[in-house]
């Protein structure tokens, strides 16, 4: 796979000599990646080359514990099901986009490529990475570009990322077409998933699933709300990942892609497949030369949704404008 070269701003990081401060976030860039550090240790890498859209792997949660999962990253991983080559992760696509999948992988999926960096921003207790990207078809036509934050939070012994992207339609109309495959997507470390797949490699898991509105498990698929969270045990600790809509989304509450098998994605647009109607309705069209933005936040805290305090923590992020 051939990934266009990205034009480079030469940004330089912030450098800090002696002891780093308690919650110091560091950005540290190397070829294709940034690389996200907390006092020193690992919390995640932005890939912004070598796949077929930027992703975020691995992501460190409490204790140390990976609460993604390796596969494909790591083709030969061990306890997890090798499926879904195009859940990486972390990430931000959608399967439709002027009739244009950027959500699978394949011969004529799309790709999204990174353009350059405006920002890169150390911090105690945050740094922040902003860049611009670009949506080009299989053929090769721009479909349209991006323009994305993320934002690497520190709270105690639990991380946080906020992912803002805004969509601008660059080239001229576009439609994000009515499709379960979308947008904002997380596949968990596999002991997360609600059900085991021994005849896939997960013999056993430890997954629960709550979303804002009470409903739980498996319940959560196509329903809408606020937030979910799912939690578990992983290396004889509890912890979780919690993602936020925020209430400025477009069609907030969103709708939530959250399988059995460990995959969540929030999407606004796939209402067809989730409230069994007639193909088409969740279409949404952005005019030529206007913007659409998302933003959500992901938590990985110890303990479960209750004891997290999930709903108070979306409330906080509800109520800020940044």
């Amino acid at each position: 796979m051939t990934l266009l070269r990205s034009l480079f701003v030469a940004i330089p990081l912030f450098l800090t000599f002696g002891p780093a401060a308690r919650g110091e976030v560091t950005l540290t860039q190397s070829d294709g990646r940034i690389r996200v550090d907390v006092d020193g240790d690992l919390f995640t890498e932005y890939h912004f080359e070598g796949q077929r859209k930027p992703i975020l792997y691995p992501v460190i949660g409490p204790h140390g514990i990976g609460m993604t999962r390796n596969y494909p990253m790591v083709p030969d991983s061990t306890g997890e099901a090798h499926d879904h080559p195009h859940h990486q992760s972390i990430w931000f696509t959608h399967g439709n986009i002027n009739g244009v999948d950027f959500w699978s992988i394949g011969k004529a999926a799309g790709t999204v490529h990174h353009e350059a960096f405006q920002k890169l921003e150390n911090g105690a207790q945050q740094a922040v990475l902003a860049s611009t990207n670009r949506w080009v078809s299989e053929p090769g036509k721009l479909i349209c570009t991006d323009s994305r934050e993320l934002v690497f939070l520190v709270d105690g012994e639990d991380r946080s990322v906020d992912w803002t992207i805004t969509i601008h339609a660059s080239e001229g109309d576009i439609t994000f077409g009515d499709t379960k495959e979308g947008a904002m997507g997380i596949r968990t470390n596999p002991l997360l998933r609600l059900a085991a797949s021994p005849d896939r490699g997960v013999p056993s898991v430890t997954g629960k699933a709550v979303n804002s509105e009470g409903d739980e498990g498996n319940a959560l698929w196509g329903k809408r709300a606020r937030w979910v969270d799912y939690w578990g045990t992983i290396q004889n600790h509890v912890v979780g990942i919690a993602i936020f809509d925020h209430p400025e989304n477009p069609r907030h509450p969103t709708w939530w892609h959250a399988r059995t098998y460990g995959l969540v994605a929030a999407n606004p647009f796939g209402i067809h497949n989730f409230e069994n109607k007639p193909a088409g309705v969740g279409d949404f069209t952005l005019p030529s030369g206007q913007s659409l933005t998302f933003r959500y936040r992901f938590v990985f805290h110890q303990g479960d949704a209750e004891q997290a305090n999930v709903k108070g923590r979306y409330d906080i992020f509800a109520d800020s404008n940044q």
